[in-house]
């Protein structure tokens, strides 16, 4: 009886642990983001655009638009042919479709997105899923999948540094909901944000983002959507419904 007994009570605490043990258990590719973002020691220079500096759009296969969309930049397209929906959408600056500068600037495109993708740093900051709700200070950031901006606003503080340079490098897609805003503080300015982005990115009606966005593939602004930044892709289009866009 009592071999019986403490065969049972083993038993039960054997269970225990295993169901303890599985509720501890993490994802070894889940990264939780911190709730007060350290600050960075190494400071970032600013990427290099050199000939893509000029540009508020630019894309590798070809520009779409519909409804009132304004930019305030250039307009470039290389190595597509189509650019649509200018008028009625008002351009603030040059149109260049394959012409020697706007060829050169997507390679200096493919430069700045090579820079912002090598860079590295002894207190790189680790990002992942939504970073809504965050406040950034300067320095690096990574993500090893996609981010979003979706259960809250996502801050850019530079601590009272104008010049101070925010690199975001992210290996997939990086999304915004609908309505959602970066918000610039301490002197943050949007021509200091790099946006390195692995594949697209997407942004929801009418969310406001800050900086300049380096797509690898596409570049898609739903309706009302505004930028204060560059909206640059690097083999894919960049489509556009009604918005904003403001190079810095």
């Amino acid at each position: 009886m009592k071999t019986n007994r403490l065969i049972s009570a083993l038993a039960i605490a054997s269970m225990v642990s295993v169901v303890l043990f599985s509720g501890c258990k993490k994802d070894d590719d889940t990264v939780d983001n911190p709730s007060t973002i350290p600050v960075q020691t190494k400071v970032m220079t600013k990427v290099s655009l050199a000939g893509a500096s000029n540009y508020a759009v630019l894309a590798g296969s070809a520009v779409t638009s519909i409804g009132a969309t304004t930019i305030n930049g250039d307009l470039g397209l290389s190595p597509g042919t189509s650019v649509g929906g200018f008028p009625p959408g008002i351009l603030v600056g040059t149109l260049g479709i394959n012409t020697p500068l706007s060829t050169t600037a997507k390679l200096d495109l493919t430069a700045a997105y090579n820079d912002a993708a090598g860079r590295t740093s002894t207190d790189i900051v680790t990002l992942s899923g939504n970073i809504g709700g965050l406040t950034l200070t300067p320095g690096l950031y990574k993500s090893t999948s996609t981010l979003a901006i979706s259960s809250g606003d996502l801050t850019f503080d530079a601590k009272g540094d104008a010049s101070a340079v925010f690199i975001i490098q992210i290996a997939s897609t990086l999304t915004t909901s609908p309505g959602r805003k970066v918000i610039l503080s301490g002197g943050a300015s949007a021509s200091n944000i790099f946006w390195q982005v692995g594949s697209s990115a997407t942004f929801g009606t009418t969310s406001v983002f800050k900086g300049t966005v380096m797509a690898m593939q596409s570049i898609t602004f739903n309706t009302g959507a505004t930028l204060d930044g560059r909206a640059l892709a690097r083999t894919g289009g960049v489509t556009m419904a009604g918005n904003t866009i403001v190079k810095p």
